[in-house]
């Protein structure tokens, strides 16, 4: 059974930073993709960033220049580096992972909470 833990989130002031992780466990034979999403108060989740396995990089064009993502093939592990955070960077993230477990599936973690205040 695989299992995405995420790790993190919390409250800071605008313009501060935070280092978002998200690890997969269990039975995985190999990991594709790997992303951050994130769903804001009465809105739909939307992509933040994801990575490829090859580590080919891709952007929600209002985190470009502040976001970055990363992984550890290794430990199949990814990372959102946050910086210069905005208020409007509020919302619940939650990891993605396009694997193979036997069959290729997506799984998401539970979520955690990023509260920017101004």
């Amino acid at each position: 059974q695989v299992q995405l833990v995420e790790s993190g989130g919390g409250l800071v002031q605008a313009g501060g930073s935070l280092r978002l992780s998200c690890a997969a466990s269990g039975t995985i034979f190999s990991v594709n993709g790997m992303g951050w999403y994130r769903q804001a108060p009465g809105k739909q989740r939307e992509l933040v960033a994801s990575i490829s396995r090859g580590g080919f990089k891709n952007y929600a064009d209002s985190v470009k220049g502040r976001f970055t993502i990363s992984r550890d093939n290794a430990k199949n592990t990814v990372y959102l580096q946050m910086n210069s955070l905005k208020p409007e960077d509020t919302g619940v993230y939650y990891c993605n992972a396009r694997l193979v477990d036997g069959t290729l599936n997506d799984y998401w973690g539970q979520g955690t909470q990023v509260t920017v205040s101004s």
